[in-house]
């Protein structure tokens, strides 16, 4: 599989301290990989950087072979760059179609019609499209965060953390959810994630972080339990 997303030599400060170390990581083309590690060590930074909500103090960003390093957020999200932030940070006086409106605004889409497969994924924000996204529990607003995101039909999907805080039945959904992405609309996936189980089970490949630096990465085989205690246990 060639790369769809390159960064190569990436590195982040805030003022004088450096949080990110010279990251060199590459996503295969239709995959799903996994960004790992405990809390604190720069995940969340990486991906702000990645998606163009930072501004890197050196290295380069490519998608699809184009420097992307240069471009603002929104010029990254019209490239087809979708991001589900941490904390899921819908707006929770808004409906659930307003909500997705809004990503289609925001990215400056063409359409202004909520595509209906993005219904057909979660047809439960299809029966709640008239609720106001703060009365959804916070696996429906997980879904309506990430459906946010698909309302673009991006060709990069970044997720931080989509299982934190979500109940079992739908971390097993947003799984299938995007594998299906993956395998029937080509798409490329890149998520932070901590759960262990959920990385061997869907992802492809994993990029181990520790303050600030890859400290380990390959394919998911590859994650034995001796990495998991050593960088991702409590």
């Amino acid at each position: 599989m060639s790369a769809f997303l390159k960064v190569t030599g990436l590195e982040f400060s805030y003022g004088e301290v450096k949080v990110l170390h010279g990251l060199d990581l590459e996503v295969p083309a239709q995959s799903i990989s996994c960004v790992m590690g405990r809390n604190g060590v720069g995940k969340t930074t990486f991906l702000r950087n990645l998606v163009g909500l930072e501004k890197a103090s050196a290295g380069k960003v490519f998608m699809e072979g184009a420097d992307l390093t240069a471009t603002e957020a929104f010029e990254r999200a019209s490239r087809g760059i979708g991001y589900v932030p941490q904390g899921r940070q819908i707006f929770p006086l808004l409906t659930v179609a307003e909500n997705l409106s809004v990503g289609l605004e925001a990215a400056g889409s063409s359409t202004h019609s909520i595509p209906e497969e993005v219904y057909s994924t979660f047809p439960v924000l299809h029966k709640m499209r008239s609720r106001k996204g703060g009365d959804l529990s916070g696996g429906q607003q997980q879904q309506l965060a990430i459906a946010r995101a698909l309302v673009t039909q991006p060709k990069l999907l970044v997720l931080d953390e989509p299982t934190e805080g979500i109940q079992p039945n739908v971390i097993t959904q947003i799984g299938e959810v995007i594998t299906r992405l993956v395998e029937e609309k080509g798409m490329t996936i890149l998520l932070v994630e901590q759960y262990a189980d959920f990385v061997r089970k869907y992802a492809h490949t994993f990029h181990v972080m520790n303050r600030g630096s890859f400290v380990a990465h390959g394919e998911t085989s590859e994650l034995d339990e001796t990495l998991v205690r050593k960088h991702l246990s409590v």
